[in-house]
């Protein structure tokens, strides 16, 4: 059950990070999940703990890791649309 609390909480972090950001994240909900889960670990990495804790999830640095994601995966699907 806690598997999917993860998923859910990783889909709506990376919703939220594309949202911000104002721009979609390939791959649709699953590209949500995997930007979720990855800038969850990327903020809690950079930026520690803080702010509410939801399914394991420091909620305002996985947000702010969510966006980081989403710009760079961004910038990397236009530099190679461009090629």
């Amino acid at each position: 059950m806690h598997l999917l609390w993860v998923l859910i909480i990783g889909g709506v972090i990376g919703w939220l990070g594309g949202l911000i950001v104002g721009r979609d994240v390939p791959g649709g909900i699953i590209g949500n999940i995997v930007a979720g889960l990855i800038g969850a670990w990327l903020g809690g990495l950079l930026l520690g703990s803080f702010g509410p804790i939801v399914a394991d999830f420091a909620i305002v640095p996985a947000i702010i890791g969510a966006i980081v994601v989403v710009l760079i995966l961004s910038a990397i699907l236009r530099g190679t649309r461009r090629a």
